[in-house]
Order: structure tokens, then sequence, then C-alpha cells
């Protein structure tokens, strides 16, 4: 398809910890509708999910937007170590994303993220006094508690086949109090903080209550019918009672950035670009 030869500028952007590395997708057309500002999932999510954010990215381009990628401290090719991240100085990454953006002239401004991207998204939406035009979320967590549980279960599988220190003790319980007594956990490949498991073990997509936008929720589904869980839709409701402006979407696909190989769902990509072909 031709949106695949289009090219995304990169740079490293400078902050008080370092520098970030980001992919700039400038829109071509005469008359910008604005920039999304992208904010990736945690931990192996981010790379599973690169195909898809590049085709979404040069999708959008096509059609009057520009976007902005930043890896956060510590992830892809940014400075810092994962192990030193918190949930702090990756909303202040995204604040300079931001305000970088508000130097290109490339207004407005809109949030787009992934997973627990997602979170961090409306965080930064109700945390600050910036308006965003348009907030999308793809697969938003619903509870950062569950997430939480789900990444210790990748320790406790790789202690039951032998691929890490089974003496070390196992059960998601067993590792939740190593959190709270402070110690770091290697998982998977990446080392996650006490600090940082703690905050994620606190979140709750319900109580992100971002006024003053339009929300766009994408929600891949294993097939046509099925519907969010009984927690998600009591989100939706909750978000509608306090007037939060939220659509959402039902899209039949595959779980991406949970896959064991690297796959795609271009139904999420028609559905997404189809709600923004037209916006201003």
């Amino acid at each position: 398809m031709e949106y695949q030869t289009i090219r995304a500028d990169s740079f490293f952007l400078k902050t008080e910890l370092g520098e970030r590395f980001c992919l700039y997708y400038k829109s071509n057309n005469e008359r910008s509708l604005g920039t999304f500002v992208y904010i990736h999932p945690f931990a192996e999510e981010m790379n599973k999910s690169r195909r898809m954010v590049a085709q979404q990215s040069k999708i959008f381009t096509e059609n009057g937007f520009s976007v902005l990628q930043i890896d956060l401290y510590g992830c892809g090719d940014s400075s810092g170590d994962f192990k030193n991240a918190t949930w702090e100085i990756w909303k202040q990454d995204i604040s300079h994303a931001i305000n970088w953006v508000k130097h290109q002239g490339s207004a407005p401004i809109n949030l787009w993220g992934l997973r627990l991207g997602s979170l961090l998204a409306l965080d930064i939406a109700v945390d600050t006094q910036e308006l965003f035009h348009h907030i999308v979320l793809w697969n938003p967590l619903i509870s950062g508690s569950a997430f939480l549980t789900q990444f210790l279960r990748l320790k406790v599988a790789s202690q039951l086949t032998g691929d890490s220190n089974t003496s070390e003790g196992s059960g998601t319980s067993v590792l939740r109090k190593k959190i709270l007594d402070g110690e770091s956990l290697e998982i998977a490949g990446y080392e996650i903080s006490s600090a940082l498991a703690l905050t994620i073990d606190k979140l709750k997509l319900s109580e992100f209550k971002a006024s003053n936008t339009k929300i766009h929720w994408f929600e891949v589904v294993p097939k046509i019918g099925r519907v969010l869980s009984p927690a998600g839709t009591s989100v939706v409701e909750s978000w509608k009672q306090q007037n939060i402006d939220i659509n959402l979407y039902f899209v039949p696909g595959l779980a991406f950035w949970a896959t064991q190989e690297i796959t795609e769902c271009p139904e999420l990509i028609t559905l997404t670009t189809q709600q923004f072909s037209d916006k201003t």
C-alpha cells in the first residue's frame, strides 16, 4: 500500500533526564488537522505493537494529521534504565512531547494511547490545563492491579519452566509481597521497580475523568458479538453519567500487542481512520 512509503523523521528530544527517541510523521496536507501524540504500552507490548502503530501513523498522515511517537524514559531507544522509570517521569516525557509539538505549530493536539499508554494519556489530560480535541484509546487497561498480576504471572511461568531460580519463591502473592517490601523484580527481561509496580497496581480507568475532550475507545475483541467485561461496561456507563464525551467501538481481530509473532489488526486501522477522516 502507498502509505508504507511514508517516512518519519527521527530525532532525540532533550529532557532534564537525558534524551527521548522520537519519530515524527508530518502531514503533507496543505491544511493540517492537528497532531496526535502517541503513548506506547508497557514493556514488550511496545515492541509487539510497533508495526500497527507505524501503519496507523502513516494513514493519519495521509488524512491530514501529524503524529509524534516518543519512547518514554528507559524504553526503546531512549536514555535511562527501565528499572529507574517512574510514572511521573513518563508523564514529564509526554509533557515535553506536547511542548515540542506546540513549537512546530501543529495544533490542535490530540492524544493516542495503547493499553497502559491509554492510562498515561488520560492522566495527562486530567492533570494538565491542556485542551486536547480528541483522545484515542486502543484497548485501555481497566485495572492496573489486574494488569500487574498478569505481568507477574510471566515471572511465575518462567520459574515453573526452570528459566528462573525457583528458590526465590513462586506465585503472584509472593511476588507482590516482594514489591511491597521495596524489591525490584526482573520479569521477561524487564526490571521493574517497586515504586513503578505499586503505582501501576493502584491505577483504575474509571478514576480518570477527562472532560472537555472527545474520547474514542477502540476495543479489539476476538470475534464479532463480544463486548466489554462488566468492569469495562461500568467505566463507560460511569463516564456517560458524568457527561464525558465517550464513543465506544468494537473491532474483531487479534490482540497484536500480546501475540507471540508480530501480527496486525487491519480492521482497527480502518475503523480508527474512518472516525478521523473528516475531523477538524
